[in-house]
């Protein structure tokens, strides 16, 4: 999440789902909350009854939009011209919190002279490199600061520069040049105003076809309820992250947040709202082919050859992030024990290196073209959960073996006999070579373990009943085949070997089933010291020098004392509203974020109703209702003197302490891949042409060019002239496989559908509860019609555009089958993150049952464009440069 980890410090949600209750303004966005997360919704709705205004922001007319105050349509694609829009109406109206962005944001710090705007290049940034789809950063450096700005959330983000130079930094970040009077034509405060000048309130409803008057009242509303006295939180899911570009949604959003002073306060802040329960957790700990636990970054085949390299690669000279050795340390000491010693770099060449981009897309096309044997499935269903589906079951059919956990026979599994392909005869099961193996998984309730819930807090679960038969938890499969590799192993004599004869493998069991002991594996993550076992207070207690080991640095201090902090459930009528005995959240149990800026930088609350955090003169130290997110004998005023390094560097009014100068970056001088600043580009697929520059779609978009994934015209594809969108329904859960196989939730939501407007319903003759077929070029599907005024077509510089509402959960097994609506989709994706591109594209609708079930995937060749049309460049280039997009057909071939 380098949208908040770039921009705050940290990629998590700033606040706690019960802290909305204190907001005196909701605005939803890239979300259906009340459908997709309804247990977190209650505290939107006592807010609301407590009098706070609720906006929600989306194409659809959802029962989130039927309990708020205003309801947006807005065109899928074009949220940053929409949150743009916001920006700039702050902005050019003095409607920002002045003290609190001078004091706690980069606002004052000046720009690089060659750095150039998106308003010089016509939607690039100055270092764009086209042959190479990627950006130079050095121009967006801070003036006076040598070499690549060190980026506390670049930790999320791989082997790119700006991770941090160690001690190569002529001038320190904390001294950059700055202009407090946010006069200078080059500090950051003008340097966003005139990035944003161009997103007035013609424009977003230009692009986003909200009515410049609704515009406004959202942006007065978002205004009257910021400040000293009030605080406005923003939420958001999926609808902003599976974009080409939704980081930079994300980062705006943020940007919005500081501008108002909404960050680190109760009732404020940004809530990443996440679909499952342990999302967080996965993330964390993590399941991301670039991050180590914690959001280290992983080692590079290039760049990290030793531990020497590797840390002084990612050390900040400043900032929290100075302590990023007694993290990486730790975590080898937890994983290699007595054979992590100084003299072998604690173990560090045993770590693997990347050597390119191993996401799931990259991954995918790998297994299709031969270089994977083998692949693990847990937790997931990518035959139906991820884009282009027909080229996903492709891979599979391509490996040695495929290993499937799960509660049913998921389509993953049943790949090689159920699916569009095989009923269709494209594929033939006995052609297809891949071994499958399928083990049973236990349900939560046969389990111990804990939830890293979506506002980072470690709730416990205890089993309640043993699981049945073969039926094993992820624990007990991952431990026993870990000791039977390591049986396997234990002779070798073999340097690749060595890792896993050294690794750690000593978790107690319980049981006829040799369970291992979850809390075993929490006191490893919680850390603990070498020499006598003893569980550690909490990351600070970390060392570099190898007397201390630790599972993921962030969650230390969930078994302090010994106890098992995630467990706790005091009741809320026993404690503070905070509710601090109630689980535990990462990091420090600390549940609002940067709440050091919840007070005035001399360290009194900004009002008595928005009171967290501040400095008791008394006891010389910070207090509150939370752990506060600062030094905490560090007093307000403290200044460190020139050249101090480290969490020395931090002074006492700086709220930011993960970012390495302290401050909230409005601007991101490095760790973003596609620019400093959000800029609205359109989907890869759109129904129209940028509105507000020259390029069209994000320059460092990922693209995989083959016939198996082919593309639409960048804009006014005649073949596909609507707008399509996936979502979720509160009835059925992510790709299906946990409730297209009950009967009763089966019931609730019997079949696949799409919802259009009444309009396009007359267009295309299509009738509700009729049937109607789905097209792109990736494939087709049929599913039932819901004809709804909920969805509304929008005008868009005067044109009429469609928008098509598609949920995701179906698939060909289960009580409740249905082709998925990812079959529908291409590879495309964020550069950083690797995200796909599922909320956006084009597509075309026909009455009726018409559907081919033919795949790209397998062959099939989507429609040809008109002979007078050519593909559009998705870029607009000056005569003489490269082309970094050459058109579709001169790429798309088969490897």
């Amino acid at each position: 999440m380098p949208g908040l980890g770039i921009t705050l410090g940290r990629g998590g949600a700033t606040t706690f789902q019960q802290d909305l209750r204190n907001s005196d303004c909701i605005l939803i966005q890239g979300s259906n909350m009340a459908e997709c997360h309804p247990v977190g919704f209650q505290w939107v709705m006592e807010a609301k009854a407590r009098g706070a205004t609720v906006i929600h922001v989306d194409p659809r007319y959802t029962r989130t939009s039927a309990v708020a105050n205003q309801h947006v349509p807005i065109r899928v694609g074009s949220d940053i011209a929409f949150l743009g829009g916001l920006v700039r109406y702050v902005l050019e109206h003095e409607r920002y919190f002045k003290e609190y962005v001078v004091h706690y944001t980069n606002a004052a710090n000046l720009v690089r002279e060659d750095f150039q705007d998106t308003e010089d290049l016509d939607g690039l940034f100055s270092g764009f490199l086209p042959k190479e789809n990627k950006y130079d950063v050095s121009s967006w450096s801070y003036e006076g600061v040598e070499g690549p700005t060190p980026a506390s959330g670049h930790k999320e983000l791989y082997s790119e520069p700006g991770a941090g130079e160690g001690e190569t930094h002529a001038t320190l970040i904390t001294e950059a040049t700055k202009d407090p009077t946010l006069q200078h034509p080059r500090c950051v405060f003008q340097v966003l105003r005139r990035h944003f000048q161009r997103y007035t309130p013609a424009i977003v409803a230009k692009v986003c076809g909200v009515p410049e008057e609704q515009f406004l009242k959202v942006a007065e509303t978002l205004c009257a309820n910021s400040g000293r006295e009030r605080t406005t939180a923003f939420c958001y899911a999926v609808g902003w992250t599976q974009h080409s570009v939704g980081v930079q949604y994300i980062r705006t959003a943020t940007i919005l947040q500081l501008l108002l002073g909404n960050i680190g306060r109760p009732g404020g802040g940004i809530l990443a709202l996440r679909g499952h329960s342990s999302i967080q957790g996965s993330t964390d700990i993590p399941t991301l082919f670039n991050l180590l636990p914690g959001y280290l970054p992983m080692p590079s085949s290039t760049q990290s050859p030793s531990l020497a390299d590797y840390l002084e690669s990612h050390t900040s000279s400043t900032g929290w992030w100075s302590n990023f050795p007694k993290y990486v340390v730790s975590l080898l000491k937890a994983w290699f024990g007595d054979a992590a010693t100084e003299e072998n770099e604690f173990g560090f060449r045993h770590l693997p290196r990347l050597t390119g981009n191993h996401s799931h897309m990259q991954t995918v096309v790998d297994m299709a073209e031969g270089r994977i044997k083998g692949y693990f499935v847990m937790g997931e269903n990518p035959a139906v959960g991820s884009m282009n589906g027909a080229l996903q079951r492709k891979g599979l059919r391509q490996l040695e073996w495929l290993v499937v956990r799960d509660f049913t026979l998921i389509e993953t599994a049943e790949f090689w006999r159920t699916t569009p392909e095989v009923q269709r005869g494209d594929v033939r099961t006995e052609d297809i070579r891949t071994e499958v193996f399928f083990f049973p998984a236990a349900a939560h309730t046969e389990k111990d373990g804990s939830f890293t819930n979506t506002q980072r807090m470690l709730q416990w679960h205890h089993a309640a009943v043993e699981p049945r038969e073969d039926v094993r938890s992820e624990l007990h499969f991952a431990f026993h085949l870990g000791r039977r590799l390591k049986r396997l192993y234990a002779g070798s004599g073999a340097p690749k070997d060595q890792a896993l004869r050294q690794l750690t493998w000593d978790y107690p069991t319980h049981g006829a089933l040799e369970e291992p002991s979850a809390e075993a594996v929490l006191r490893e993550i919680n850390g603990y010291t070498v020499k006598d076992g003893q569980p550690v207070s909490g990351f600070t207690a970390l060392k570099d020098d190898g007397s201390t080991a630790c599972g993921c640095w962030i969650y230390s201090g969930a078994y302090a004392d010994g106890v098992n902090q995630p467990a706790r459930r005091k009741p809320g009528h026993e404690q503070t509203w905070v509710a601090p005995e109630w689980g535990w959240a990462w990091p420090a149990n600390r549940r609002i974020l940067y709440n050091r800026a919840s007070a005035d930088p001399q360290g009194r609350p900004w009002s008595e109703r928005k009171k967290y955090v501040w400095w008791d003169e008394t006891q010389r130290k910070w207090t509150g209702e939370d752990v506060p997110d600062c030094i905490a004998d560090r007093p307000p005023d403290h200044r460190p003197p020139p050249g101090t390094k480290g969490i020395d560097s931090l002074a006492g009014d700086d709220p930011f302490i993960m970012q390495a100068d302290g401050k909230a970056w409005l601007f991101a001088p490095s760790g973003m891949l596609d620019g400093p600043l959000p800029t609205h580009y359109e989907p890869m697929e759109s129904p129209v042409k940028n509105a507000l520059y020259g390029q069209q779609c994000n320059p460092t978009r990922l693209e995989w060019h083959r016939k198996g994934n082919p593309y639409h015209r960048a804009w006014g594809d005649p073949r596909y002239p609507f707008i399509l969108t996936t979502y979720r329904l509160t009835e059925h859960h992510t790709a299906g496989g946990m409730s297209r196989w009950l009967s009763w939730l089966s019931e609730l939501q019997p079949e696949q559908f799409c919802e259009v407007s009444v309009e396009l319903a007359r267009e295309r003759g299509l009738s509700n509860g009729g049937w109607a077929t789905l097209r792109t070029a990736r494939g087709d599907l049929e599913c039932r019609v819901l004809v709804t005024e909920r969805l509304r077509p929008l005008k868009l510089n005067g044109t009429s555009v469609h928008q098509v509402g598609i949920p995701y959960h179906w698939g060909v097994t289960g009580r409740s089958r249905a082709d998925g609506a990812n079959e529908l989709l291409g590879f495309v994706a964020d550069p950083n993150v690797d995200i796909q591109e599922s909320k956006a594209l084009t597509c075309d609708l026909i009455a009726g049952r018409h559907a081919t079930r033919a795949r790209a995937a397998t062959g099939a060749t989507p429609p040809a464009l008109p002979s007078d049309l050519a593909p559009h460049r998705r870029d607009s280039l000056a005569a003489g440069e490269v082309d970094h997009v050459p058109w579709q057909e001169k790429k798309d071939e088969e490897r």
